[in-house]
């Protein structure tokens, strides 16, 4: 029935429309969270899209089957109903028996299939919420997590869309012929810079017409353009990629790109009539990028950069020179240079659309860019450990405020009720009063928890044993570098016979304890003994002795 299939679709886009608002009346602060709510609302668009173009086209009805369909029901007369009305009508009514059909047609489906499962309109688009227990809340946040669509989109190096992960891209980089070798660091700074001089990650003309370069530089694009439709799922990207194109389009017509003009239109920096060889090869270049100081000198057949023009007249009797001149001169002179010219033309405007691409691309991406060389700079500083208690902490934190979340959604209904009983209770139900602390926080001065973030700040959740204190747990480095002159601390050492507790800062175990103060015991010995011989005595002969062997000789009358 075409009306009803017409029906159906604006009821599912009342639906949708709905969905979409729910979603995005909510305000997440995670960034999970923010981009797993636009996917969402991105996919229900999309839907929405293909719903109104299925409704646009039954209305549209090529075919007059809804025409037809709108005349069969409106062919009964209504006297002729009334008159046939009871159990005859739907024998003699057509509109009836078209519907009744369709219900056996129905009935019979489901007789065939009584296992298949219902498809309930109204909990179709409905925001899926996990069902958390009471155990659950006691802990703090279930032991498992209900999984989102950005979950399987990025890498951990991504960091949900906040960082780039170009480790691929460097390693195809770095393998390229003719590349210098950056660190990961030096190439997020300049991987967008395709330039040949300064400190760009660009590369010669000629080294960029190689099949290796135009798959890293494709590559690459192919990431940066991946990467922003994941991040931005509700803009419209191929109207902005589309623009990317009109512009390189432009530029390369008017040949305004800085590194890929024509051929002829290039000149040669301090290179004149007068250098002869050179100047022709300097004017029949192709491309002549900014050289980096105004007595450079740029060689066109070479494709290389050298420093006054001395050093270029030096360079035009070299071997190179001169065979890459006579290549350049051959394929100028043969009768099919202009196929070739025409080929190579379009091998450039490949490679230099995806150069531009990735530029405007990494332009409107500047904000990612900088926070991946920051986020790789402070990462070089960890160690393994500390960045893996990084990314537990940030999952730790996204649950927890999830689970509160949802304890605030669920206890809404609850809160009516207990606010019913406040008046019969008294404030006494104020002093008795459960405080809510799942993480165990430690409480302030008011009774309550203190927030998350400072108890982050300083590494609550760290624990620290000592075996001197009977195996006493201090929570956070604080506590612990200050319990060393706590009594607790100092009493355990006298119970080791040690009562010099200033020498045993940061030691907590009783082996190593002893050990350091046996060892003090030795050298403060020895020491004693090195005392004693300090002292020299000389008797009448002139012989020189310690103090104690004088003492002792003189003891015995040999002195």
């Amino acid at each position: 029935m075409i009306l009803e299939e017409i029906r159906y679709i604006l009821e599912d886009l009342e639906r949708l429309e709905q969905a979409v608002v729910d979603r995005l009346a909510d305000e997440p602060t995670q960034v999970r969270d923010r981009l797993n709510q636009e996917h969402e609302v991105a996919q229900l668009l999309d839907h929405m899209q293909t719903q109104s173009g299925e409704a646009l086209r039954l209305y549209r009805d090529a075919r007059d089957l809804r025409a037809n369909e709108v005349r069969l029901v409106a062919s009964a007369d209504d006297a002729q109903y009334l008159q046939n009305a009871g159990s005859h009508a739907q024998e003699t009514d057509p509109a009836l028996q078209l519907f009744y059909r369709k219900c056996d047609d129905t009935l019979s489906y489901h007789q065939r299939y009584p296992n298949d499962q219902i498809d309930l309109p109204e909990q179709r688009y409905r925001k899926k919420r996990k069902a958390v227990t009471s155990d659950e809340f006691s802990n703090g946040y279930g032991s498992s997590q209900q999984p989102t669509l950005v979950d399987t989109m990025f890498s951990g190096e991504e960091g949900f869309g906040r960082f780039f992960d170009l480790n691929a891209n460097y390693e195809a980089y770095v393998n390229l012929p003719t590349v210098k070798r950056p660190t990961y660091l030096q190439y997020l700074e300049v991987f967008d810079d395709f330039s040949a001089t300064g400190s760009g990650a660009g590369l010669k003309k000629s080294d960029k017409m190689t099949d290796a370069y135009f798959q890293y530089v494709g590559g690459l694009e192919s990431y940066l353009e991946s990467f922003m439709r994941k991040t931005r799922p509700l803009e419209n990207l191929d109207r902005v990629f589309a623009g990317f194109d009109d512009d390189f389009d432009k530029h390369w017509e008017s040949d305004e790109l800085p590194n890929w003009k024509k051929a002829g239109e290039a000149h040669s920096n301090g290179v004149n009539g007068e250098t002869g060889a050179g100047a022709g090869a300097g004017a029949g270049a192709g491309s002549t990028p900014e050289l980096s100081t105004p007595d450079a000198v740029w060689c066109a057949d070479c494709e290389k950069e050298f420093k006054n023009q001395n050093v270029y007249k030096g360079h035009l009797s070299g071997r190179k020179h001169v065979r890459a001149a006579e290549l350049r001169a051959a394929s100028t002179s043969t009768g099919g240079a202009g196929d070739s010219s025409s080929a190579a033309r379009l091998k450039e405007r490949a490679i230099a659309a995806r150069e531009y691409r990735v530029q405007r691309l990494v332009a409107a991406m500047s904000t990612e860019k900088d926070d991946t060389r920051v986020n790789v700079e402070r990462r070089q500083g960890m160690t393994e450990r500390e960045r893996q208690q990084e990314l537990e902490n940030l999952y730790s934190t996204q649950e927890e405020e999830r689970v509160i979340k949802r304890r605030r959604i669920g206890g809404e209904g609850a809160a009516a009720q207990e606010d019913e009983h406040d008046d019969d209770d008294g404030d006494d139900d104020d002093d008795d009063e459960k405080v809510y602390n799942p993480l165990k926080l430690p409480l302030a001065w008011d009774g309550k928890p203190i927030p998350f973030w400072l108890y982050r700040l300083h590494g609550l959740g760290v624990e620290f044993n000592c075996e001197i204190c009977g195996q006493y747990t201090y929570m956070g480095r604080r506590a612990f570098e200050k319990h060393f002159n706590e009594s607790r601390h100092i009493h355990g050492l006298r119970c080791l016979g040690i009562n010099n507790p200033s020498l045993f800062r940061d030691i907590t175990q009783i082996e190593e304890a002893l050990r350091l103060w046996e060892k003090l015991q030795k050298e403060k010995k020895k020491s004693r003994l090195d005392e004693s011989s300090v002292v020299q005595m000389e008797d009448a002969e002139g012989h020189v002795m310690p103090e104690k062997v004088y003492y002792d000789l003189q003891k015995q009358g040999l002195v």
